[in-house]
Formats: C-alpha cells, sequence, structure tokens
C-alpha cells in the first residue's frame, strides 16, 4: 500500500511542474485544429480531424504521393505563450505504428517550423519532445539555425510525411510543457 501512495505522489509531483498547452477533453471547439495537406502544393492527401466519443483529437486519413504529393498535417494557433522555464514538450497519443512529426512555431510570422519525428506504438504512450532536439526546418528541408529555442510558442502541429502512399490514424489526448528533470 505505501509503495502506491508513494508512486502517485511522485508521478504528481513530476506533473506540478508542467502547463497544458492543450487538452482534448477540456479545450476543443470547431476550428482549434486545422488541416493543411499537400493540396496547397498540387498533391492529393487528404487528412482531417475531428473529436471521438472519448473526447481525443482524432487526425486521420490518407497520404498520396500522386501529384508529388507527400504530406497531410493538422495546426493549431494559440495565444503566443512564454516557454522559457520549460524543457521539452509531453504528448499523450495514440499511433498506429507509424512515424509521425510534432512540429512547433515560435511566431505566426516566422516561415519556418521546428520539427521532431518519433515512432507510435499502436497503444497509448507518452512522446517526449525535448526543445534542443527540435530541428529547424521550411518546406521539408533543414535549415542552418540553431534548434528551437524555447523561448515562445504560437502554434503547435503534427504531420505524416513518410514517403510512401498510405491510410493513418493519430488520437491526441493531451500536450504539456515540462520544465527540465532536476537531480
Amino acid at each position: 500500500m505505501k509503495t502506491s501512495v508513494i508512486t502517485a505522489i511522485l508521478l504528481l509531483s513530476m506533473h506540478m511542474n508542467a502547463q497544458e498547452v492543450y487538452d482534448f477533453s477540456i479545450q476543443s471547439k470547431s476550428g482549434d485544429w486545422f488541416v493543411v495537406d499537400d493540396g496547397v502544393m498540387g498533391g492529393r492527401s487528404q487528412g482531417n480531424v475531428e473529436l471521438s466519443e472519448e473526447g481525443h483529437g482524432v487526425f486521420q486519413g490518407t497520404v498520396s504521393l500522386e501529384n508529388n504529393g507527400g504530406f497531410s498535417s493538422i495546426r493549431a494557433r494559440m495565444e503566443e505563450r512564454d516557454t522559457k522555464n520549460y524543457a521539452s514538450f509531453k504528448i499523450r497519443l495514440k499511433g498506429d505504428g507509424k512515424n509521425y512529426q510534432f512540429r512547433v512555431r515560435s511566431r505566426l510570422n516566422e516561415r519556418h517550423s521546428y520539427q521532431y519525428e518519433f515512432p507510435t506504438t499502436g497503444e497509448w504512450q507518452e512522446v517526449t519532445v525535448p526543445f534542443d532536439q527540435m530541428i529547424p526546418t521550411f518546406r521539408g528541408m533543414r535549415l542552418n539555425m540553431p534548434n528551437y529555442p524555447g523561448e515562445v510558442l504560437s502554434e503547435c502541429s503534427f504531420l505524416i510525411s513518410n514517403k510512401k502512399n498510405e491510410r493513418f490514424r493519430l488520437e491526441i489526448d493531451k500536450i504539456w510543457l515540462e520544465e527540465s528533470q532536476q537531480l
């Protein structure tokens, strides 16, 4: 009994230094997230985002390489927030065994974003996205500049682009910021 209480206290204290970015079960409103597919460049991929009965965001669809396509994404813009006191994003999600990218923008007027690619397991999992491992990119090309500085956040997105025709499904519960673990 004592072990389970101690474990619960440790887990609670780990999340006390966290700040919510987005929780689908609490904040979900029509229009918070929007789809950007390769159709903006002539491609034929089709993604959509909707709320499941359980209150999770579901990003699903088809990626097509036809007509120079190859990606689908969803984005959420938010009021600019200070992220200086944090070191990573945490995401609770359930994928389909495929790789996805989590992307952020510091400011909406910047054309580049910072990306982190992660695999999914087919089960619910918590993905840790360290700021210092988020690489700067523009239209899929890596830029010669520092990784995400972790100072400001204005937009987050999920993207699938595995260079093949495929159906996909990513279920997202919540995204939050976490401070670095001090030992």
